[in-house]
C-alpha cells in the first residue's frame, strides 16, 4: 500500500473538499505544509499580515460564497491570534476549517517554544477542536471536520497539527464518507408541528414573521419572499436576518430590537402569533425578555435544537432547516386577513418614520442612501458601531445585494478584512467595507493584503474622531463624560475637545491609502458623495479608501433604554 505525509495527505484532504483558497500564515510548525502547497501549486494561498484579520477573510469568504472558510497557521501566537475570529464566527454560524501547527508530540506539555493548547483554549467557540495524535487518523479526522463545519448549525472547526505527525508516511487515502457516531443533524420538517403552527397562523388577527440569520444561511431567501407573498403576514428582521426578503418588499418592515425602527418595535409587541425563523432570541433583539412580545403565541423553527426555548419559551418548537421547512409550508399555506393588522403597522411607520434629521452637513444616511442609488448588486460589509447601526436601518438589500458583519460578537475590525475575504470569494461583485475610523484602525494594515491582490475594493471610513457607539452611550447615560472615546486626543483633552486646548494625533488616512499603494478621497461636503463613490467604481485592480467627515453628535436613534422593553424606545435627544 503507497504511503504518503501527512502533509501530503493534508493538501489531497483539500483538493477532495474543493478548497480553492486559503488563508493563511507560516511558522515553524507549519513550514512542511507550506512547502507541500508550494509544490503542488492546485490553490490560491492569500497570505494577510496577520492572523486576527486572516481568520475574518476567511469567515467573509465563508458567508459570502456559501463555502467553507480554510485558515493555516502556525503554533502559540498564531493559533491563539485566532481566538476572537473564531468567536466572531461561531456566534454566526459561519463554516470554518482552521488548522493549527502544533510542536512534536514528545514536546507536548513540556512547555516547548510556542507550544500552547489551542483545542482546551477555543473549546467553548468551536463546534470541534481535536488535536491528531495518531497519522492513521488525520484523513478521517479532516473529513469530519468540513462536514461537521458545514452542517446542521455551521461553525467553525479546529485542527491542531503536530509537525511530527504530519512528517510521518501512512495511508494515502482520504476517506469518501462521513459515519459520526453521536452527530446526526436534523434537517428535515416535522410535518405535523409544521401543520400546528400553520394552523395558528390562519387564525391570527395579528400575525408576524421574525425571521432571523438562519433564513439567509440556508439560502432559503426565494421560497421566505414566497411563502411572505402567500400568506400577506408582515416581516421584521434581526440585523442578521436583513436580507432574508428584499427591504423593498411592501410587507417587510425592518429591523427590530435595540436600534430597531419604531414600527417593528411595536408590531412585535402587539402581534398575537410571532413566527419566527433562524433566531436566537438574544437580548439585542428582546429587550427585558419577560416582556418580550407578551401578547403572542410563538413558533420558532431552528437547525440549532440548543436553540430553542434557549432565552424565550415557546409555544411550537420546530427543529429543522430554514429552507426545507419554508419549502414545506408553501404546501399548506393560504393568505391570511391581515388588512387591519397591515394599517395599523403603516400608522406607526408614518408616526415615527426611520430617518435621520436632515442637515446642511453630510450624515451617515447620506452616504449610505447613495450606495443604495448607484449600486445595483453589490455586497456590503461593516465593521462595528454606530456606522453598523446606520447601515443595518438604511441599506437596500435586495438579491443582488448582501450585508455582512459580526453581529453575534459585535467584532471591531471585521470591516476591512471581510472586504476582502467576500472580494477574493466574489471578484466580479463590488465590494464595499463600511468601518468607523476606531474599527479601521484595528486591522487598516490589510490594505497591504487588498493591494497585492489587486482587490478594488471600496473602504469607507465615517469619521467622527470617535469611538462613536460608547460615546453615544456617554452622552445620554453617563453625564457627558466622555472618557476613553477621543480618538483626536486620546485621554489628554477628557473628553472635552473644542472646550480645551489638545494635541491632535489623528492618522491622515489619504497619506495611509498612498503608503500602501492604494488611494483616497477625503470627501466633506454631500455633493462629493457620489463623485467620489463613482471614481473609485471605474478601479478594476487597486482598492480605494472613501473618507467622510462624520458630525460626532449623529446617534443612533430609536434606541431601548438599558433594561428596557422594546417600547422603551429613544426617539431623539
Amino acid at each position: 500500500m503507497k504511503k504518503v505525509s501527512g502533509n501530503k495527505l493534508l493538501v489531497k484532504a483539500l483538493r477532495e473538499e474543493q478548497v480553492d483558497t486559503i488563508f493563511g500564515y507560516p511558522g515553524a510548525c507549519t513550514i512542511d505544509i507550506s512547502d507541500e502547497l508550494y509544490k503542488q501549486d492546485y490553490t490560491k494561498v492569500i497570505l494577510p499580515r496577520q492572523e486576527v484579520a486572516l481568520v475574518h477573510e476567511a469567515d467573509a469568504y465563508a458567508r459570502s460564497t456559501g463555502k467553507v472558510g480554510v485558515c493555516l497557521v502556525t503554533s502559540g501566537p498564531g493559533a491563539t491570534n485566532l481566538v476572537t475570529g473564531l468567536a466572531t464566527a461561531y456566534y454566526d454560524s459561519v463554516p470554518l476549517v482552521c488548522f493549527t501547527g502544533q510542536v512534536s508530540r514528545h514536546l507536548i506539555g513540556n512547555d516547548a517554544f510556542q507550544e500552547v493548547d489551542i483545542v482546551g483554549i477555543t473549546r467553548s467557540i468551536t463546534k470541534y477542536g481535536v488535536t491528531v495524535r495518531n497519522r492513521e487518523d488525520l484523513g478521517r479526522i479532516i473529513k469530519e471536520a468540513f462536514y461537521i463545519a458545514r452542517t446542521g448549525r455551521p461553525g467553525p472547526v479546529l485542527i491542531d497539527l503536530p509537525k511530527d505527525v504530519m512528517g510521518e508516511l501512512g495511508n494515502a487515502e482520504y476517506p469518501k464518507e462521513v459515519n459520526i457516531r453521536g452527530y446526526k443533524p436534523n434537517t428535515h420538517v416535522h410535518v405535523g408541528q409544521l401543520k400546528r403552527a400553520i394552523k395558528m397562523l390562519s387564525k391570527a388577527k395579528k400575525p408576524l414573521f421574525l425571521a432571523g440569520g438562519g433564513v439567509n444561511i440556508a439560502h432559503a431567501n426565494e421560497e421566505f419572499t414566497k411563502l411572505v407573498d402567500m400568506t400577506n403576514v408582515p416581516v421584521v428582521t434581526t440585523v442578521m436576518g436583513r436580507g432574508a426578503i428584499p427591504t423593498t418588499h411592501p410587507l417587510y418592515i425592518g429591523n427590530l430590537g435595540m436600534h430597531g425602527a419604531y414600527a417593528c418595535n411595536m408590531a412585535v409587541n402587539e402581534c398575537d402569533l410571532l413566527f419566527s425563523i433562524g433566531t436566537r432570541f438574544n437580548d439585542r433583539i428582546t429587550g427585558k425578555l419577560h416582556s418580550f412580545a407578551p401578547n403572542a403565541q410563538i413558533v420558532h423553527i431552528d437547525i440549532d435544537t440548543a436553540a430553542i426555548s434557549k432565552n424565550v419559551q415557546v409555544d411550537v418548537p420546530i427543529v429543522a432547516d430554514a429552507k426545507e421547512a419554508v419549502s414545506k409550508m408553501l404546501e399548506y399555506v393560504s393568505e391570511c386577513e391581515t388588512k387591519k393588522w397591515l394599517a395599523t403597522i403603516e400608522e406607526w411607520k408614518e408616526e415615527h418614520p426611520l430617518m435621520m434629521k436632515k442637515k446642511p452637513i453630510m450624515t451617515p444616511q447620506d452616504v449610505i442612501e447613495t450606495i443604495n442609488r448607484i449600486f445595483d448588486e453589490a455586497i456590503i460589509v461593516t465593521d462595528v458601531g454606530q456606522h453598523q447601526m446606520f447601515t443595518a436601518q438604511f441599506i437596500e438589500i435586495t438579491e443582488k445585494k448582501k450585508l455582512l458583519m459580526s453581529g453575534g460578537l459585535g467584532t471591531m475590525g471585521y470591516g476591512m478584512p471581510g472586504a476582502i475575504g467576500a472580494k477574493i470569494g466574489n471578484p466580479d461583485v463590488p465590494v464595499i467595507s463600511i468601518s468607523g475610523d476606531g474599527g479601521f484602525q484595528m486591522n487598516s494594515q490589510e490594505l497591504a493584503t487588498a493591494v497585492l491582490e489587486e482587490l478594488p475594493i471600496i473602504s469607507c471610513i465615517f469619521n467622527n474622531n470617535n469611538l462613536g457607539m460608547v460615546r453615544q452611550w456617554q452622552k445620554l447615560f453617563y453625564g457627558k463624560r466622555y472618557s476613553m472615546t477621543c480618538l483626536r486626543s486620546g485621554a489628554a483633552c477628557r473628553g472635552k475637545c473644542g472646550e480645551v486646548e489638545c494635541p491632535t494625533y489623528t492618522p491622515d488616512f489619504m497619506k495611509l491609502a498612498d503608503s500602501y499603494g492604494a488611494k483616497g478621497i477625503h470627501i466633506t461636503k454631500k455633493e462629493d458623495i457620489e463623485p467620489a463613490f463613482r471614481e473609485a467604481m471605474k478601479s478594476t485592480k487597486t482598492p480605494y479608501i472613501l473618507e467622510f467627515n462624520i458630525d460626532p453628535e449623529d446617534l443612533v436613534y430609536p434606541m431601548v433604554k438599558p433594561g428596557g422593553t422594546l417600547e422603551d424606545l429613544i426617539m431623539d435627544c
